[in-house]
């Protein structure tokens, strides 16, 4: 059984703590503002693309030696209308740097909340696109993942997260235009 420690409460953090439990592992939740131990080997940061420089300043040695899931898109929350990191990098790969003693991974930033927690999009089961650098973290996660009844892809290196990034940016804009619903999404269909 593995134990996955989920920094956030929100949707994103209460959906794949829903995959974790559902796949006989532990989830535990901690809140951004909490000192709450990290006991987890996977944690994932269910947190807003501006909340990762805070958490890296607070707990940046209690997360040396864990893998570190980051779920964000690195939005321009003023004008919705661009990333804030370089186009040839990624919040993941900063956050890796910042992380240097963690393994970092990317994933479920392409997934809505509600395809998580129903397991599908549309008529398809919801894929959770994972980019590492690290072959045995991303095996754990897409095994915690698989388990949770939603299927996994190794999405590749972890230069691969800025094209997620990309991709979770266009959804997330197609939503808040009301041009897709929040329970749609992409799928893989093979």
């Amino acid at each position: 059984m593995t134990t996955v420690s989920i920094i956030g409460s929100g949707n994103m953090g209460t959906a794949i703590g829903g995959i974790v439990a559902a796949g006989g592992n532990t989830a535990q939740f901690i809140g951004r503002d909490t000192a709450e131990q990290i006991t987890g080997e996977i944690v994932v940061l269910a947190v807003p693309h501006p909340a990762l420089a805070e958490i890296v300043a607070t707990r940046g040695a209690e997360l040396a030696g864990k893998v570190v899931v980051d779920i964000t898109n690195p939005l321009n929350f003023e004008t919705f209308d661009g990333l804030v990191v370089p186009a040839d990098g990624s919040s993941a790969s900063e956050l890796a740097a910042a992380l240097p003693d963690s393994t970092v991974l990317k994933a479920f930033n392409t997934n809505f909340a509600a395809t998580l927690a129903s397991k599908s999009v549309g008529p398809n089961p919801t894929t959770v696109l994972i980019a590492g650098d690290d072959d045995a973290a991303k095996q754990a996660l897409a095994g915690v993942v698989r388990a949770g009844g939603v299927d996994a892809v190794d999405a590749g290196r972890l230069s691969r997260a800025r094209e997620l990034e990309a991709v979770g940016f266009l959804q997330l804009t197609l939503a808040v235009q009301e041009k897709v619903a929040w329970n749609a999404g992409l799928a893989l269909v093979a």
